[in-house]
């Protein structure tokens, strides 16, 4: 591998994702990319006694999705990354104890998808691995019992609100499989605006996406309409609006290019989720279903993935804290 520019790292040997599987909820499946997903589950709680038992449940059957679609096991895959929005990445560390892979737990927040891409790309590029899976995934119910409050609650939810994903993506990254290549990634930087309201995520991560993608464009000498898509993981409706300000005031216009995972995968009107979906569950289920169906099919060729998250934790909210984003960015080719 080799540094490109200040922030941007160059895969040589063009690992190459293998298999990939997506599972969503039952709000997710009645929305527009219903078609996409691999698996629908209509029970919020998966058959489970909890909902933290069911988001586990759900990131192991994104995992099996993606190994069947590999034509690969469990024990061809040398080392996992991957986590989740909960209190010491349970869903994931819960997941991945049915299956006997060496796993690196990640928290990114809603990034976490794309960190985990990141790192499986580095494992099989520089010879660490010759097959290694990112998996990540969040569940509606699990979160706002963690970070806001119990459902019970019936609180009123703000404009600029988002809906947390039920759903998980999983990818199999390997020397061999689908013509979907790394071919770069930007680590991020954690940014911090100021923003206090745990209801406006998409203004706290908004800035860091423009950071990363403002970085990347500037180490590859490339432009925002060298790419089929330009993705970003969940900012919704008010967080897309205000990146693409930031960028415009750079002279940077991603606006012909630009697609939100968190506007995707919701009717954002007729389903009542405000600003959009939000989520480590929104950029992994969108990432592995229709936006990896479509590099299959060479219906799209050369996309940049920018998965953001809010860096924060109730305690952190609860002491006055401002919410530090962070995004990070891998660059997807066809071959």
């Amino acid at each position: 591998m080799k540094r490109i520019g200040s922030y941007t790292i160059q895969y040589e040997n063009n690992p190459l994702i293998a298999g990939f599987g997506s599972v969503v909820g039952k709000k997710e499946s009645e929305g527009p990319l219903s078609q996409w997903f691999h698996k629908k589950e209509i029970d919020t709680k998966l058959g489970c006694e909890t909902w933290e038992q069911a988001e586990s449940k759900m990131q192991s059957e994104a995992i099996e999705l993606a190994l069947e679609r590999a034509t690969m096991k469990e024990n061809d895959v040398q080392v996992a990354f991957g986590g989740d929005l909960l209190n010491q990445c349970i869903s994931t560390s819960y997941s991945l104890r049915g299956f006997g892979i060496p796993f690196l737990g990640q928290y990114g927040a809603c990034s976490t998808m794309v960190q985990s891409l990141i790192m499986a790309g580095i494992m099989v590029d520089c010879n660490f691995a010759d097959i290694a899976l990112a998996v990540t995934s969040s569940h509606f119910c699990s979160a706002e019992r963690q970070y806001r409050f119990p459902l019970e609650y019936g609180g009123q939810r703000t404009p600029t609100a988002q809906w947390t994903v039920t759903g998980s993506g999983a990818a199999i990254v390997a020397k061999q499989g689908n013509p979907i290549c790394l071919k770069h990634c930007t680590i991020g930087k954690v940014t911090d605006m100021g923003i206090t309201d745990i209801n406006n995520m998409g203004a706290a991560m908004a800035p860091a996406a423009s950071d990363t993608i403002k970085s990347y464009l500037w180490d590859t000498g490339t432009l925002p309409s060298d790419y089929d898509l330009i993705l970003t993981g969940d900012l919704g409706k008010t967080g897309s609006e205000l990146l693409r300000e930031l960028l415009l005031k750079e002279n940077t216009d991603i606006s012909e290019r630009h697609n939100d995972c968190g506007m995707m995968i919701y009717d954002i009107e007729r389903q009542d989720v405000h600003s959009g979906g939000s989520g480590c569950g929104c950029c992994a289920s969108v990432l592995c279903s229709i936006i990896l169906e479509k590099m299959c099919r060479h219906e799209l060729n050369n996309i940049l993935v920018i998965a953001t998250g809010a860096l924060m934790s109730p305690t952190s909210n609860q002491q006055g804290e401002s919410i530090p984003g962070i995004a990070h960015l891998i660059h997807l080719q066809t071959q």
